[in-house]
């Protein structure tokens, strides 16, 4: 297995002490200053870490909070908010050992120490891993991308990667939205008044429709009356279960084998079941494909849809000849424009949701400029879009 840019001294330093306690760890990678600089500035976290036993710590190199400063200079003083600081570095803490040889290109979803007020998931918050062209990837909010560039790093308490990027603390589902190009649905959330509900649940899925869903029954939706906007949405969301698109793939397959037609069924928030089922290598929702899947939320997981689901077609299947699913409310007019986006404002530079399926190498998007403020606001972060 090959991981670029290895830190051979690093390397030599662990493979001597094998069992070396974290802090001498730090203060003999030069590459890792920054960092146990941080650390100190909350010594409680510091003692945690120190004492905790089969953890994996996902180590930013010097190099990536730099670049974090780069891209963000109005938090040079960050050091200065122990609670901020303290739930950053908690979201590097994987909670059991993942060494590199455990990766493949099916990901892992590992338990993080973050939990509220920045997470409102049972367990603690998630962050992907998985390998990609042979390399070690870890996937946070925002898909936002962080490579591994020195792997298994063994300490007395667990194991360290060193990362090139600084990870995104998940944002509210409405906030990720937005700054991922889902812009129709974060603007029907809001014309349906369901922002605050939808931001303040704990355990989520939400099937996000992307702007071009949106647009292919633009006019129809448009029309809808907020209630009615209303029943449609909550139609996307289940309740009290955080499901990632390997148990979605592999519910559906087991149904499958079971001899269950529609796949396996899932009741929504609105009372309505959907069906999930793995068709022609994709994963879908009724009719729709799923284009984006597992982009971590503060609150649960979105997928990203490539149509709307109607609570009054629950029947639709797909069809897999189709690169793209025929609407499900049959007869909608199409729209020349995103519906529901008056006044919706990225804050990010992230490339949007439906642009990519995968990130690569040169797709490194800066850290979203709302999960940063958001952040380093304190306790207020579920409260922002």
């Amino acid at each position: 297995m090959y991981f670029s840019g290895f830190l051979t001294l690093a390397l030599a330093a662990a493979t001597a002490s094998a069992q070396q306690q974290l802090a001498q760890l730090l203060s003999q990678t030069p590459e890792l200053s920054t960092l146990n600089s941080l650390l100190a500035t909350v010594p409680q976290v510091g003692q945690m870490l120190s004492t905790a036993n089969g953890i994996t710590i996902l180590a930013p190199s010097n190099q990536a909070f730099d670049k974090f400063m780069r891209d963000h200079p109005d938090q040079a003083q960050m050091s200065n908010n122990p609670q901020a600081v303290t739930a950053l570095l908690q979201y590097h803490v994987v909670m059991g050992m993942v060494m590199s040889n455990q990766l493949s290109a099916q990901p892992v979803f590992g338990q993080t120490l973050l939990n509220a007020p920045f997470a409102n998931v049972t367990g603690g918050q998630r962050v992907e891993l998985s390998l990609v062209d042979n390399r070690a990837m870890i996937l946070s909010g925002y898909k936002q991308m962080s490579m591994v560039t020195t792997a298994d790093v063994p300490f007395a308490g667990g194991v360290v990667h060193i990362v090139d990027t600084v990870l995104a603390v998940p944002g509210s589902p409405v906030r990720t939205a937005v700054d991922m190009g889902l812009t129709s649905a974060a603007g029907a959330l809001g014309r349906a008044q369901l922002v605050d509900a939808v931001n303040a649940m704990r355990d989520v899925t939400i099937f996000a429709p992307s702007n071009a869903a949106f647009r292919a029954i633009g006019a129809t939706a448009d029309q809808l009356q907020p209630q009615q906007l209303g029943a449609v949405l909550q139609y996307h969301v289940l309740d009290r279960q955080v499901l990632f698109s390997s148990m979605l793939a592999q519910a559906a397959q087991q149904a499958g084998q079971q001899g269950g037609q529609q796949g396996t069924m899932l009741r929504t928030l609105s009372g309505a079941m959907v069906s999930v089922r793995v068709q022609g290598g994709s994963v879908f929702v009724n009719s729709a494909r799923v284009v984006m899947a597992d982009v971590i939320t503060s609150n649960g997981v979105v997928h990203v849809l490539d149509n709307v689901l109607n609570p009054a077609a629950t029947q639709l299947t797909p069809d897999v000849s189709r690169q793209t699913q025929a609407p499900a409310f049959d007869g909608a007019p199409k729209s020349n424009q995103d519906p529901f986006t008056q006044g919706i404002n990225p804050t990010t530079t992230i490339r949007p949701a439906m642009q990519t399926m995968r990130p690569n190498a040169a797709g490194h998007a800066a850290v979203p400029a709302a999960a940063v403020l958001g952040l380093f606001g304190g306790a207020v972060a579920l409260a922002n879009l």
